[in-house]
Protein backbone atom coordinates (compact mmCIF):
# COMPACT_ATOMS: atom_id res chain seq x y z
CA UNK A 1 0.00 0.00 0.00
CA UNK A 2 1.10 3.62 -0.56
CA UNK A 3 2.80 5.37 2.32
CA UNK A 4 0.67 8.48 0.83
CA UNK A 5 -2.74 9.91 1.94
CA UNK A 6 -5.65 11.65 0.69
CA UNK A 7 -7.54 14.27 0.98
CA UNK A 8 -11.17 13.74 1.90
CA UNK A 9 -13.59 17.11 0.93
CA UNK A 10 -16.37 15.92 3.13
CA UNK A 11 -18.33 16.56 5.98
CA UNK A 12 -20.35 13.41 5.87
CA UNK A 13 -18.89 10.82 8.61
CA UNK A 14 -20.30 7.74 7.04
CA UNK A 15 -17.57 8.48 4.37
CA UNK A 16 -14.75 8.74 6.42
CA UNK A 17 -15.55 5.42 7.73
CA UNK A 18 -15.92 3.47 4.48
CA UNK A 19 -12.88 5.17 3.00
CA UNK A 20 -10.98 3.75 6.53
CA UNK A 21 -11.93 0.56 5.70
CA UNK A 22 -9.46 0.61 2.77
CA UNK A 23 -6.43 1.68 5.63
CA UNK A 24 -6.04 4.61 3.28
CA UNK A 25 -4.53 7.82 5.42
CA UNK A 26 -6.93 10.53 4.79
CA UNK A 27 -7.19 14.14 6.21
CA UNK A 28 -10.51 16.10 6.28
CA UNK A 29 -10.44 19.06 3.65
CA UNK A 30 -13.74 21.23 4.41
CA UNK A 31 -15.02 24.37 3.43
CA UNK A 32 -14.03 27.45 5.25
CA UNK A 33 -16.96 29.50 7.06
CA UNK A 34 -16.21 31.91 3.51
CA UNK A 35 -16.72 29.16 1.36
CA UNK A 36 -20.56 29.21 0.04
CA UNK A 37 -20.61 25.36 -0.07
CA UNK A 38 -24.35 24.94 -0.44
CA UNK A 39 -24.39 27.05 -3.65
CA UNK A 40 -22.42 24.42 -5.50
CA UNK A 41 -26.00 22.26 -4.66
CA UNK A 42 -28.14 24.21 -6.67
CA UNK A 43 -29.87 22.38 -9.42
CA UNK A 44 -29.99 23.69 -13.01
CA UNK A 45 -33.36 24.69 -15.08
CA UNK A 46 -34.25 20.76 -16.84
CA UNK A 47 -30.75 19.27 -15.24
CA UNK A 48 -31.10 15.33 -14.86
CA UNK A 49 -30.33 13.50 -11.99
CA UNK A 50 -27.01 11.86 -13.37
CA UNK A 51 -25.76 15.30 -14.87
CA UNK A 52 -26.86 16.95 -11.33
CA UNK A 53 -24.55 15.01 -9.57
CA UNK A 54 -21.39 14.28 -11.52
CA UNK A 55 -21.32 18.46 -11.92
CA UNK A 56 -21.86 19.11 -8.36
CA UNK A 57 -19.32 16.94 -7.33
CA UNK A 58 -16.75 18.03 -10.25
CA UNK A 59 -17.76 21.54 -8.34
CA UNK A 60 -17.15 20.33 -5.16
CA UNK A 61 -13.97 18.69 -6.13
CA UNK A 62 -12.47 22.35 -7.85
CA UNK A 63 -13.21 24.19 -4.39
CA UNK A 64 -11.42 21.67 -2.88
CA UNK A 65 -8.27 21.61 -4.77
CA UNK A 66 -8.39 25.27 -5.02
CA UNK A 67 -9.22 25.34 -1.01
CA UNK A 68 -5.77 23.49 -0.60
CA UNK A 69 -3.91 25.15 -2.34
CA UNK A 70 -4.91 28.48 -0.95
CA UNK A 71 -4.17 27.54 2.20
CA UNK A 72 -0.60 25.87 1.30
CA UNK A 73 -1.25 22.31 2.48
CA UNK A 74 0.69 19.30 1.18
CA UNK A 75 0.63 18.14 -2.11
CA UNK A 76 -1.76 15.03 -1.79
CA UNK A 77 -4.89 13.35 -4.16
CA UNK A 78 -8.06 15.08 -3.12
CA UNK A 79 -11.32 12.97 -3.10
CA UNK A 80 -14.30 14.39 -3.26
CA UNK A 81 -18.44 12.27 -3.83
CA UNK A 82 -21.51 13.79 -3.69
CA UNK A 83 -24.83 11.95 -3.68
CA UNK A 84 -28.57 12.18 -4.86
CA UNK A 85 -31.62 10.82 -4.78
CA UNK A 86 -34.23 10.64 -7.78
CA UNK A 87 -37.41 9.49 -8.26
CA UNK A 88 -37.72 9.68 -11.57
CA UNK A 89 -35.94 13.14 -13.45
CA UNK A 90 -37.21 14.47 -10.17
CA UNK A 91 -34.21 15.32 -7.46
CA UNK A 92 -34.63 14.80 -3.91
CA UNK A 93 -32.19 16.22 -2.17
CA UNK A 94 -31.62 17.25 1.63
CA UNK A 95 -35.29 18.15 4.01
CA UNK A 96 -34.99 21.74 4.64
CA UNK A 97 -37.24 20.19 7.98
CA UNK A 98 -39.33 17.70 9.42
CA UNK A 99 -41.78 18.45 7.35
CA UNK A 100 -40.05 18.63 4.15
CA UNK A 101 -38.67 15.09 5.49
CA UNK A 102 -42.58 14.03 5.60
CA UNK A 103 -43.02 15.01 1.92
CA UNK A 104 -40.49 13.24 0.44
CA UNK A 105 -40.84 10.29 2.32
CA UNK A 106 -44.39 10.17 1.40
CA UNK A 107 -43.24 10.46 -2.63
CA UNK A 108 -40.70 7.29 -1.77
CA UNK A 109 -43.45 5.48 0.30
CA UNK A 110 -44.26 2.15 -1.85
CA UNK A 111 -42.00 3.14 -4.60
CA UNK A 112 -38.25 2.27 -6.05
CA UNK A 113 -35.89 5.07 -6.46
CA UNK A 114 -32.67 5.61 -8.24
CA UNK A 115 -29.58 6.54 -5.59
CA UNK A 116 -27.18 8.34 -7.28
CA UNK A 117 -23.47 8.66 -6.38
CA UNK A 118 -20.81 10.79 -7.87
CA UNK A 119 -17.15 10.20 -6.50
CA UNK A 120 -13.76 11.67 -8.28
CA UNK A 121 -10.13 11.97 -7.25
CA UNK A 122 -7.77 14.66 -8.56
CA UNK A 123 -4.41 13.96 -8.21
CA UNK A 124 -1.71 16.30 -9.65
CA UNK A 125 -3.59 17.35 -13.09
CA UNK A 126 -5.02 14.33 -13.10
CA UNK A 127 -8.43 13.87 -12.68
CA UNK A 128 -10.69 10.42 -12.56
CA UNK A 129 -14.60 10.12 -12.05
CA UNK A 130 -16.56 7.21 -11.41
CA UNK A 131 -20.74 7.12 -11.01
CA UNK A 132 -22.16 4.58 -8.69
CA UNK A 133 -26.28 3.85 -9.01
CA UNK A 134 -28.42 1.82 -7.39
CA UNK A 135 -31.79 1.09 -6.80
CA UNK A 136 -34.45 1.04 -3.92
CA UNK A 137 -37.42 0.55 -2.87
CA UNK A 138 -39.43 1.49 -0.04
CA UNK A 139 -42.37 -0.52 1.21
CA UNK A 140 -45.49 1.50 1.84
CA UNK A 141 -45.17 3.45 4.78
CA UNK A 142 -48.16 4.62 6.92
CA UNK A 143 -48.54 8.65 7.59
CA UNK A 144 -47.82 7.90 11.35
CA UNK A 145 -44.64 6.07 10.54
CA UNK A 146 -43.39 8.68 8.26
CA UNK A 147 -43.82 11.05 11.00
CA UNK A 148 -41.89 8.95 13.89
CA UNK A 149 -39.11 8.61 11.24
CA UNK A 150 -39.20 12.14 10.03
CA UNK A 151 -39.28 13.64 13.97
CA UNK A 152 -36.00 11.05 15.20
CA UNK A 153 -33.95 13.57 13.64
CA UNK A 154 -32.50 11.51 11.02
CA UNK A 155 -33.77 12.89 8.07
CA UNK A 156 -31.73 15.56 7.82
CA UNK A 157 -28.98 16.24 6.01
CA UNK A 158 -29.53 13.17 4.25
CA UNK A 159 -30.16 13.00 0.50
CA UNK A 160 -33.42 11.69 -0.02
CA UNK A 161 -34.80 12.10 3.66
CA UNK A 162 -33.18 8.90 4.47
CA UNK A 163 -30.28 6.72 5.97
CA UNK A 164 -30.53 3.57 4.73
CA UNK A 165 -27.80 2.45 7.64
CA UNK A 166 -30.30 4.29 10.20
CA UNK A 167 -33.70 2.88 11.35
CA UNK A 168 -35.07 3.60 7.67
CA UNK A 169 -33.84 0.29 6.89
CA UNK A 170 -36.68 -1.06 8.31
CA UNK A 171 -38.46 0.16 5.49
CA UNK A 172 -36.59 -1.22 2.64
CA UNK A 173 -37.67 -4.33 0.97
CA UNK A 174 -35.26 -4.45 -2.20
CA UNK A 175 -31.82 -2.79 -3.17
CA UNK A 176 -29.95 -3.29 -6.47
CA UNK A 177 -26.51 -1.90 -6.93
CA UNK A 178 -24.00 -0.37 -4.49
CA UNK A 179 -24.93 -0.37 -0.68
CA UNK A 180 -22.07 1.37 0.28
CA UNK A 181 -22.88 4.01 -2.93
CA UNK A 182 -26.54 4.11 -0.92
CA UNK A 183 -24.53 5.11 2.39
CA UNK A 184 -22.43 8.36 0.22
CA UNK A 185 -19.02 6.76 -1.21
CA UNK A 186 -19.04 3.58 -3.44
CA UNK A 187 -16.44 1.33 -2.20
CA UNK A 188 -15.53 -0.98 -5.89
CA UNK A 189 -15.58 2.82 -8.02
CA UNK A 190 -13.67 4.57 -5.24
CA UNK A 191 -11.13 1.51 -5.29
CA UNK A 192 -10.77 1.78 -8.87
CA UNK A 193 -9.86 5.18 -8.41
CA UNK A 194 -7.74 5.18 -5.48
CA UNK A 195 -5.39 2.82 -7.44
CA UNK A 196 -5.30 5.18 -10.72
CA UNK A 197 -3.41 7.13 -7.91
CA UNK A 198 -1.19 4.75 -6.79
CA UNK A 199 -2.59 3.10 -3.42
CA UNK A 200 -2.39 -0.62 -3.59
CA UNK A 201 -5.87 -1.50 -2.48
Amino acid sequence: MSTGFIYLASQSPRRAQLLGQFGVRHELLLAGADEDAESLEAVLPGESPTAYVQRVTGLKLDAAVARRQRLGLADAPVLCADTTVALGRTILGKPEDARDAERMLALLSGATHRVLTAVALQHGRRRHAALSVSRVRFAAMTRKQIARYAASGEPLGKAGAYAIQGAAAAYIEHISGSYSGIMGLPMFETAQLLRRAGFII
